[in-house]
């Protein structure tokens, strides 16, 4: 990522940058930016189009399992691209399951998107990713293209996107807990077959309306396996650590905790993949990785005020609530 503002030559080496003496940067901070190019949007409504018929696949056989009172399975999954050319009209039954994850994900990048229109950041449109995963797709992301300058704009540009999707998560979460059906032995390994771990808040609402039922025997609605999936997403994002929405919230609120919590949090996720899932192998190295990557400075190291310090809460209590050391057991 570039940096095109000028910086200051009035602050000496001992002394932390001036950011209110800084006309330049000033100016160019409060300059409101030009939207995305007609092309880049053209792009993104594409790759939403084609994130769509990967996500409404994968739908498919999360509703074949539920219609069939099974576990999600390997056979299900491949079953579900081959009517892809031989009954494409019965790949409706992944709409409900593909709409919803689709809704979750774009309400979370465009509360990055209008956070960083809001502070005058340059950023792209929401790029979706489609991929023929299990869940149809590897997530979406915007790309931000100018410094984030102030300790505020950092907090907001994070943690809107986590907000927001969450809004849309939890009503969905628990219409799929309502309409979910209670099969004993579903949470037991067998062969090819896909357990999906229960986050906490599975666990906190599945006895509200299934009384006496285990959050392991709950069959979810597709449209509460697009939440799960969604908050899935959501613990992901909220990991404290590097450039993620967590770490930019926790950069916000103290930078040497953001220091100490990128260098321990990838060794937990590692004893994570040796105790629970291999994934997490996967996401240690990515945040070792993004370690090497510059970090541009906080001109505006302004404290949080008591709102946006509420917010911070909540959001750790978004990340505790959604969070699952084994989302995958086969």
């Amino acid at each position: 990522m570039s940096n095109s503002f000028p910086s200051s030559t009035t602050t000496t080496a001992a002394a932390p940058p001036d950011w209110r003496a800084d006309a330049a940067w000033h100016s160019s901070a409060v300059r409101v930016p030009r939207r995305p190019s007609v092309k880049s949007l053209l792009l993104a409504c594409l790759l939403f189009l084609l994130t769509l018929c990967t996500c409404v696949v994968a739908g498919t056989h999360f509703s074949v399992a539920y219609a069939h009172n099974e576990a999600v399975s390997w056979d299900e999954f491949i079953r579900a691209f081959a009517l892809v050319y031989r009954h494409p009209l019965a790949l409706a039954a992944g709409l409900p399951f593909a709409l919803t994850l689709l809704a979750i994900l774009l309400a979370h990048e465009l509360g990055h998107f209008f956070a960083c229109r809001y502070h005058h950041i340059h950023s792209s449109y929401p790029f979706f990713i489609p991929f023929p995963t299990l869940i149809g797709t590897l997530g979406a992301f915007i790309l931000i293209r100018s410094p984030i300058r102030t300790t505020r704009a950092l907090f907001d540009v994070g943690a809107s996107g986590p907000l927001v999707g969450v809004l849309v998560a939890v009503p969905a979460l628990v219409y799929g807990i309502v309409h979910a059906k209670v099969v004993p032995g579903l949470g037991i390994p067998a062969e090819n077959k896909i357990i999906l771990g229960a986050p906490l808040i599975l666990h906190l609402l599945a006895p509200v309306f299934h009384h006496g039922a285990s959050a392991a025997d709950l069959l979810l609605h597709p449209v509460g396996r697009a939440a799960w999936v969604g908050l899935f997403a959501t613990s992901l994002n909220l990991l404290p650590a590097a450039q993620l929405d967590g770490g930019h919230i926790l950069r916000s609120v103290s930078q040497r905790a953001h220091r100490f919590s990128s260098i321990l949090l990838p060794l937990l996720l590692a004893f994570l993949g040796f105790r629970y899932w291999p994934g997490w192998y996967v996401w240690a190295a990515l945040l070792l990785g993004i370690r090497f990557l510059r970090t541009l400075p906080i001109y505006n190291p302004e404290p949080l005020d008591s709102r946006r310090r509420a917010a911070a809460v909540l959001s750790l209590l978004i990340f505790l609530l959604s969070f699952m050391p084994a989302p995958f057991l086969e």
